[in-house]
């Protein structure tokens, strides 16, 4: 896999320090950046170019759907991941139809968070194990 560019953005301190950790370890995943809204996620879109953006849904000033909206506008070749706590088959929906390629529950990022990056970036939907079973989702 070649080296890919992160955009890390979620309002909660604790888990962009544990994607950074996560990825330590993976010389093939370079953290460009950190955002903690919508609108500083998109700012830092335009100004890092990623190849793809992990994204929580419940983000200040910005939801993260909207956000990913106006990714998809701002940079259609970016993937979008959302990385949430929610797992309700109507929010995962909303998150795909906005412009998601994958989706992971919190709960499950310590295993699937890398499986799921490798998946979208190969073009390829991915659901966790928490919101795969969701057959409403897809």
């Amino acid at each position: 896999m070649a080296i890919t560019r992160l955009l890390v953005v979620d309002d909660f301190r604790l888990w962009r320090d544990c994607v950074q950790a996560h990825f330590e370890g993976h010389p093939e995943v370079h953290i460009a950046g950190f955002a903690s809204d919508g609108l500083e996620a998109l700012r830092k879109v335009g100004e890092l170019q990623p190849d793809l953006v992990l994204l929580d849904i419940g983000l200040p000033r910005l939801s993260g759907i909207e956000t990913a909206r106006r990714i998809r506008k701002l940079n259609p070749n970016c993937k979008i991941i959302f990385l949430s706590g929610h797992s309700g088959p109507e929010i995962v929906r909303g998150a795909l139809e906005a412009g998601g390629s994958g989706y992971v529950h919190k709960e499950d990022a310590s295993t699937e968070l890398l499986p799921g990056l490798e998946s979208v970036l190969a073009g390829k939907q991915y659901l966790s194990r928490s919101v795969s079973g969701l057959d409403e989702v897809t």
